[in-house]
């Protein structure tokens, strides 16, 4: 998993900018923001599902159902 850190500059260096990566995926700009700076920490719902989509959480496992 990676920090918020490193998220950030993996952006940087791709020269991708944060409100790009959310526009692209349809992310609300001001959550990512929330999820990258650690005020929502992605335990569940929107923030869970950004956070994985950075890298920061891990993918949950798949139901056996």
């Amino acid at each position: 998993m990676k920090t918020s850190d490193q998220v950030r500059a993996e952006f940087k260096e791709e020269g991708i900018t944060i409100t790009k990566w959310a526009q692209d995926r349809g992310y609300p700009l001001n959550k990512v923001y929330r999820v990258l700076s650690g005020i929502e920490k992605g335990y569940y719902g929107k923030a869970h599902e950004i956070a994985v989509a950075l890298g920061i959480k891990p993918e949950p496992p798949k139901s056996r159902i």
